[in-house]
């Protein structure tokens, strides 16, 4: 479209020729934005103007104003004026919406997500405690900044990440920028002048392998002989019951006395990863009872207060073990590398897929594996199933002397007889 620019007056705009084909602008050189345009038989006045935001246009718009001989061009300026005020000010014409400043910032919508979302989906303290490491350590220097403004600068988060990468790691950026992708969706759906687009898209992701660090049956024996030279009684008998189990650390920290069943032979987890919907029971084998009783037995005598309530109990604020890593020198393997492990021998055991996920609380692949219930399997089949993965586990362990506690255990102080007899 042709341009011109003049000062738009009744007396400019009647001399004014109708365009010959198309159409044809006049910008006014007194108040920029405010505009006529001229097409074959008509003389529009109309308004136009950009709202910009940290240096960015957010949106460009045009509003219509009437037509030239139905309205003077001073009552016409007068309007356009009004027009783009309200676009100064982030408002769209004929749009109620309106971009404020001072919009939700990151902390909020972080809030926002952690309360109404996260909490209310009973999602596990440690994965709320993962998400609130990364917004309220690494984004600290934003949490009071919009959070459009992320939206509309998205090279700042693939700058972040860079720097994240750079000084802690790049699977400890990949999963700030999880968290901070679903922070931002959440966000979106009750904040209608955020940018659309997630900002995290602009990152380049960091390659990651999962960490193939699990043993095989050979390096099981020297590892039992640092197992049973480890000072802390109850910390050997938690990274055991890690082993013979398969489970994630964390839930094992957590179980309370009342979570035990020896009569039916079963650790109920509550609340696992994912949340109370996914709380399942542990089918406990022979080894896995006779760890268990051990564990209570020493508690009692080690933290007489707290192993009341805990399984694994210790001298924390919480009560019960809280820390599950040890010196490589005295332990080479812990944590999920023993769950690793578990599902390494369980397939060397011959347990088939679909039994190794039961039994490690993963989802289960596939719609015909959704007809299963768990429960139906756990006091016979899966039960059997654990019994020779923890046979695949001590046989590995061989004889060495130093393991000969694996085979014992002196309940009679710390479990009442009937529950005994129910794990004989």
């Amino acid at each position: 479209m042709a341009e011109r620019s003049m000062l738009i007056t009744d007396k400019v705009l009647a001399k004014l020729p109708y365009a010959s084909s198309g159409q044809y602008k006049v910008n006014d050189t007194e108040l920029k934005g405010f505009v006529v345009v001229v097409g074959k038989r008509t003389k529009t006045f109309a308004a136009q103007g950009a709202f910009w935001r940290d240096g960015l246009r957010e949106f460009a718009a045009r509003k219509k104003i009437g037509e030239a001989g139905e309205m003077t061009s001073r009552d016409a300026r007068s309007k356009a004026k009004d027009i783009l005020a309200k676009i100064a000010r982030g408002e769209r014409p004929d749009d109620d919406r309106s971009v404020k400043r001072g919009a939700i910032s990151l902390r909020t919508a972080w809030e926002r997500y952690r309360d109404g979302h996260m909490t209310r989906k009973s999602r596990s303290a440690g994965t709320i405690e993962n998400y609130r490491d990364h917004m309220e350590r690494l984004f600290i220097d934003w949490l009071d900044k919009p959070l459009a403004r992320l939206g509309r600068q998205p090279n700042l988060v693939a700058e972040r990440h860079e720097k994240i990468t750079r000084e802690h790691g790049g699977y400890i950026a990949n999963g700030a920028m999880r968290s901070m992708r679903a922070v931002y969706n959440h966000a979106c759906k009750t904040n209608l002048d955020l940018p659309k687009v997630n900002p995290v898209t602009a990152v380049d992701w960091n390659a990651e392998r999962r960490r193939d660090t699990g043993m095989g049956a050979g390096p099981l024996a020297g590892w039992f002989i640092e197992l049973a030279k480890l000072d802390n009684a109850v910390r050997r008998e938690f990274h055991l019951l890690t082993l013979l189990s398969g489970s994630r650390p964390t839930a094992l920290k957590s179980v309370r006395i009342e979570h035990i069943d020896l009569r039916r032979r079963l650790i109920r987890v509550p609340k696992p990863k994912g949340g109370e919907e996914r709380a399942f029971d542990i089918p406990l084998s022979r080894p896995m009872i006779r760890c268990v009783i051990r564990a209570i037995r020493v508690g009692r005598v080690a933290y007489p207060d707290q192993s009341a309530f805990w399984l694994f109990p210790a001298d924390s604020n919480s009560g019960h073990l809280a820390e599950h890593k040890e010196d490589r020198r005295d332990l080479s393997k812990w944590g999920n590398e023993l769950r690793q492990t578990y599902r390494t021998l369980a397939q060397a055991a011959g347990i088939s897929q679909l039994d190794i996920h039961l039994l490690m609380n993963h989802s289960l692949p596939g719609v015909n594996a959704g007809y299963i219930t768990r429960d139906g399997l756990l006091g016979g089949h899966l039960r059997k199933q654990q019994a020779r993965i923890s046979q695949v586990i001590l046989d590995a362990a061989g004889n060495a002397a130093d393991t000969t506690w694996l085979r014992r255990s002196r309940p009679e102080d710390a479990i009442p007889p009937e529950a005994l007899k129910a794990a004989a």
